[in-house]
């Protein structure tokens, strides 16, 4: 298994957890006084999504990586590049199960984060493609949006749905340039 590089892995992580901090804002936003257990929950639930995907869509890559090594580099471009450019697009739009989400409701919770971490399966599936080890890269992922999602809480009870739209921006073009170069670094 080859390791990737840290700065790598952290922009990665930074990018899939902009979903996750987008509807931590929207739930501190429902909170309207910061609360560090509902924070705390928020975190952890989102956190543990976002390292649990990965694992599940790695193992699944591995099972099918041996059919796709000649491409493996441009399936990866193509899946950081349509989430990308589906976290862009979200970033238009605000959907009303994230202006209505409440982390005190363990049901609504499970679905957000497991809504907000589909992004981290299909990344998870390209480090297998790509032979690169899962492990350091989840608890990375996990723990970055773990402390985002935290953050998320406490702005979203102090100043709103302010940055909501333009965090997912960011997590979008983030994502895209990390395809771009995956892609560059196999072709060169």
């Amino acid at each position: 298994m080859r390791f990737m590089d840290f700065i790598t892995i952290f922009g990665i992580a930074i990018g899939l957890a902009m979903d996750a901090f987008a509807v931590s804002i929207a739930s501190g936003v429902t909170l309207q006084r910061f609360h560090v257990r509902y924070a705390t929950r928020v975190a952890l639930f989102f956190g543990g999504s976002q390292a649990l995907m990965p694992i599940v869509g790695w193992l699944a890559g591995l099972k099918v990586s041996s059919f796709f090594q000649l491409i493996d580099h441009w399936i990866a471009f193509g899946l950081l590049l349509v989430i990308g450019g589906k976290m862009i697009y979200e970033s238009t739009i605000l959907e009303k199960t994230e202006k209505t989400c409440d982390p005190r409701n363990i049901l609504t919770l499970i679905g957000l984060a497991l809504a907000t971490s589909i992004d981290a399966l299909a990344v998870g599936f390209s480090f297998s493609l790509l032979r690169v080890s899962i492990w350091t890269p989840v608890l990375i992922i996990g723990a970055v949006t773990f402390v985002l999602s935290f953050i998320g809480v406490v702005i979203g009870t102090h100043f709103g749905s302010l940055f909501e739209r333009k965090i997912e921006l960011v997590g979008g073009l983030c994502l895209i340039g990390i395809g771009v170069k995956i892609l560059l670094q196999h072709l060169m």
